[in-house]
């Protein structure tokens, strides 16, 4: 398949710059994958489709406030750092802008000095900086003090709460962007869903920025899938292995818990505890070990995402789907609406 086949015409006007209050009044498209059939209803209506044994898996990946300026030392030059995943203790690999003011041996502070950084080497590859960092207790702890949450390129509108763009849920430090299906829970609702007989397991994939990459080649099988670094728990194996066994439905909530479950899937034959990193690229003719029904926001036109959500329902079911959204205004991305793919064992 070509890359264009996953091209659509979005009006910029449908790009969500903001979230909608409350979390889960976002609207929900629910999408028959066998028939291609949609209904429209809001995320709130989402407990009507679930059923007893069914299974949420859930990603509790907590996004970092990656995004600082560094002035540096000796010419007084701002630069901003991103901080894209961390590789050895206090090394980071980091975007930097105006890379060309970061050069090797470069040190910056940060926060009037409650952070320091120094440039150890410069990738040849993509040139992202890896970055030593030192302050008086954890980073983290500075980094929530200090740094700004990494909104992707499309989202122009300033965050007036950063818990805004966390799940309610979310507890594992480490991503660079949030995994945005999860932003329309809230706990009242997942407390619903639980009293229903549903049950929720927690797995973790820490999202890179490779997620906001276009795919450049016109082949897509050509594309060279970024790594992500996931964590199945035993808890979480169990659960799903056990909805399995008594024939519920395995529910990903968001391409990254797919993603996450299908690359152990594969690796290992079924669920079980794993830690690994995995580049899968999911896209249509793919065999899908483990997800049974998918909940995910409108992505990116040509975009991996869009890839790996018309491999599970189907491309025509898809692009058909995405039409329908943008003639009746759904909002699109991190913030924008959501859908709900239908598993087979309804």
């Amino acid at each position: 398949m070509k890359t264009s086949d996953f091209y659509y015409d979005l009006p910029e006007n449908l790009i969500a710059q903001t979230p909608v209050e409350p979390r889960n009044a976002s609207r929900l498209m629910v999408l028959n994958r066998r028939t291609g059939a949609v209904e429209h209803r809001k995320f709130y209506d989402l407990p009507e489709y679930l059923h007893e044994n069914d299974c949420l898996v859930l990603n509790d990946t907590r996004v970092i406030p990656a995004r600082i300026f560094g002035v540096k030392e000796k010419t007084g030059a701002v630069v901003e750092f991103l901080l894209v995943a961390q590789k050895e203790n206090d090394v980071w690999e980091c975007l930097c802008k105006p890379g060309k003011r970061a050069k090797e041996g470069s040190v910056f502070s940060f926060g009037d000095g409650k952070l320091i950084g120094e440039v150890l080497s410069v990738s040849e590859e993509d040139g992202n900086r890896f970055v030593k960092f030192s302050c008086n207790g954890s980073i983290f702890s500075v980094l929530d003090e200090i740094g700004s949450m990494p909104l992707p390129p499309y989202i122009k509108e300033k965050l007036k709460d950063k818990e805004r763009y966390q799940t309610v849920y979310s507890r594992e430090l480490g991503s660079a962007a949030a995994p945005t299906a999860g932003l329309h829970f809230t706990p009242e609702m997942l407390e619903e869903i639980r009293k229903k007989g549903v049950k929720t397991a927690y797995v973790t994939l820490h999202v890179g920025l490779g997620t906001f990459r276009p795919v450049k080649v016109d082949d897509v099988t050509k594309h060279n899938m970024h790594s992500e670094h996931y964590v199945i728990p035993q808890k979480a194996a169990d659960i799903i292995n056990e909805t399995k066994k008594n024939g519920g439905r395995v529910i990903c909530v968001g391409t990254t818990s797919c993603r996450t479950l299908e690359a152990s899937a594969a690796k290992n034959g079924c669920i079980k505890e794993d830690e690994d990193d995995t580049s899968i690229f999911i896209y249509p003719g793919f065999q899908f070990k483990c997800m049974d029904a998918l909940i995910t926001n409108f992505h990116l036109p040509e975009s991996t995402l869009i890839m790996l959500v018309s491999a599970f329902a189907g491309f025509d079911n898809v692009m058909n789907a995405y039409k329908t959204a943008v003639e009746e205004k759904y909002r699109f991305f991190s913030f924008g609406d959501a859908m709900f793919i239908e598993g087979d064992n309804l």
